[in-house]
């Protein structure tokens, strides 16, 4: 999603977000008693994140592990998330509404949100011992970053041409499908360059 804005300044309790998220039109994160609205998301963005979560539910259908979009919230800690994507294999919550047991975790980044995820989300994802691979997903250019708990958290970046190892769920996936209809620049002149060559080798 986009900024997270402010949405009030006095401190509200868990429940009171909950319930108020059931009824609103407009989600909200929920962080240490404050709420942030969240704006609409672009058509890279949702483009990236379907993209993702088809192959997640493609590859997980005969398994017990399961993909979640948008609308379902990860609690951690005092804060609640809407993450893009996630997967969920053990799920230890009772609530129909979030959960607390992911093992992936997917954000699209953009220029509003990447304080936010890169940081504050970063540090709170990863307080999840479920948690095993942290992905962030940059929509403006490529750039699919992979941070994995049985790497000690390092960055692993990859890039239109590579594939992508997502560790827990056992699934490789190339750079090319999660950008797939994306548009810009670095996607327009990989394709580009991939005709090219095709044109130059078939000639």
């Amino acid at each position: 999603m986009s900024a997270n804005i402010k949405q009030h300044d006095h401190v509200i309790t868990e429940e009171e977000y909950l319930k108020g998220e059931l009824d609103s039109e407009i989600k909200h994160e929920y962080v240490d008693g404050y709420i942030y609205a969240m704006s609409g998301a672009s058509k890279n963005h949702e483009r990236i994140a379907g993209n993702v979560y088809l192959a997640y539910g493609n590859h997980l259908k005969k398994s017990p592990c399961e993909p979640f979009a948008s609308d379902i919230k990860i609690k951690t800690g005092s804060k609640f998330f809407y993450p893009d994507v996630m997967v969920v294999c053990k799920d230890q919550t009772q609530s129909e509404y979030y959960t607390e047991s992911p093992t992936i975790i997917v954000e699209v980044l953009s220029k509003s949100t990447r304080r936010m995820d890169e940081k504050v989300k970063r540090m709170a994802y990863q307080s999840i011992t479920t948690l095993q691979e942290y992905v962030l997903i940059e929509q403006d250019f490529v750039d699919v970053e992979v941070c994995r708990r049985s790497e000690r958290w390092i960055s692993n970046h990859y890039f239109m041409g590579d594939e992508v190892l997502f560790e827990s769920i056992r699934l490789t996936l190339p750079v090319e499908e999660i950008y797939a209809r994306v548009e810009n620049e670095d996607v327009r002149i990989y394709f580009e360059e991939q005709q090219r060559f095709q044109h130059l080798t078939t000639t």
